[in-house]
């Protein structure tokens, strides 16, 4: 019950929790924030996320990003290489300067977010091929988001590529890994988190970027039109690189949807906890992650709804691959994270 309001509601759970944040040192001046206070714990959020999710990935899907390798790598490719290209573009096209800049370079450096998995779901596109992209970007994450992030954000600003890894590893590959393997060693730890792992891993990304609000509450004010159309562009533009390259590469219908998907949604509840460890004094930087979080979950609704307006023939050999994973995945529908 809990988990079909709160996946039902997302959006707006999502905007009562950050009002409440951007509201609470009005509402008890005087007494603890528990958005500032749990600010320094994000990191240790998103492992339990990322603990979360790896739990609920399915042992067929892992084996499938060895299957297909070569196709889970183009698709890996695309993602890795036009995210970045059109967050350092839009950001210069739009005239970006300071945190505005790092946090829409970060927007296009982190992998993708596995709520793509749940659209493509909806979009009746090949859901496997969904989860395989975001799993190969996801496990990858470690050895190419810093080079990226070195390739864009450092030209603005030093950070550390050695100590991005090194986070990312333990934030993100690290947890997935240990979920997976106790999800198939032990029944009940699957089964507690079929039924926990959607519920923390959604509750985790609302609550980030309600810190994100908490934190940048006299800032939120300087956010205006031209931030929101650089974000746009890098959105916009990620769906299209998606098809585009799908299409030059002549993949079946459901596997273009996929990418498609997988290209635009970016998993920026992980940069908006990049953002505020790298650049701790920064924390305006955290905003441009947290507006794409919540923009490309209703693009990427809307065009997964347009999609499926269009069904794939069911005599399509995609569509019957697609079919028959899609009730080992749709229980990945805690991931909306991503954000």
């Amino acid at each position: 019950m809990l988990r079909r309001y709160l996946e039902r509601f997302l959006p707006v759970w999502l905007v009562l929790l950050c009002v409440l944040a951007f509201i609470w040192s009005t509402l008890i001046p005087k007494g603890p924030d528990p958005f500032l206070l749990s600010k320094p714990y994000l990191p240790h959020l998103i492992a339990v996320t990322m603990l979360a999710i790896g739990s609920l990935l399915p042992r067929e899907e892992l084996l499938g990003v060895f299957r297909r390798w070569p196709l889970v790598l183009f698709g890996t490719a695309v993602q890795y290489s036009s995210m970045p290209a059109l967050a350092y573009l839009s950001s210069q096209a739009w005239g970006l300067e300071g945190p505005w800049l790092i946090g829409c370079l970060m927007v296009g450096c982190v992998p993708g977010a596995m709520a793509s998995n749940v659209l493509t779901l909806i979009a009746r596109g090949n859901v496997s091929y969904s989860v395989s992209l975001t799993t190969s970007a996801t496990l990858l994450s470690p050895l190419v988001v810093p080079y990226v992030m070195w390739l864009t954000v450092g030209r603005f600003v030093e950070f550390s590529v050695i100590r991005t890894g090194v986070e990312l590893l333990l934030m993100v590959v690290l947890p997935v890994a240990v979920g997976f393997a106790m999800s198939q060693l032990s029944m009940a730890w699957r089964s507690m988190a079929a039924k926990m792992g959607p519920i923390v891993a959604n509750f985790v990304i609302l609550w980030i970027i309600a810190v994100v609000v908490a934190a940048n509450r006299t800032q939120l004010s300087a956010v205006n039109a031209i931030l929101l159309a650089a974000l746009g562009t890098i959105n916009f533009g990620g769906y299209a690189a998606g098809y585009l390259a799908a299409l030059a590469a002549r993949l079946p219908l459901g596997m273009r949807r996929a990418l498609t998907l997988e290209i635009g949604m970016q998993n920026a509840g992980l940069g908006t906890t990049l953002v505020l460890s790298l650049f701790p004094d920064q924390p305006q930087a955290a905003i441009p992650c947290a507006l794409y979080t919540f923009g490309c979950m209703f693009t990427g609704t809307l065009l997964s709804r347009w999609m499926a307006s269009f069904p794939i023939p069911p005599s399509s050999a995609d569509e019957q691959r697609s079919s028959r994973t899609m009730n080992s995945t749709s229980q990945m529908d805690c991931e909306s994270d991503a954000s």
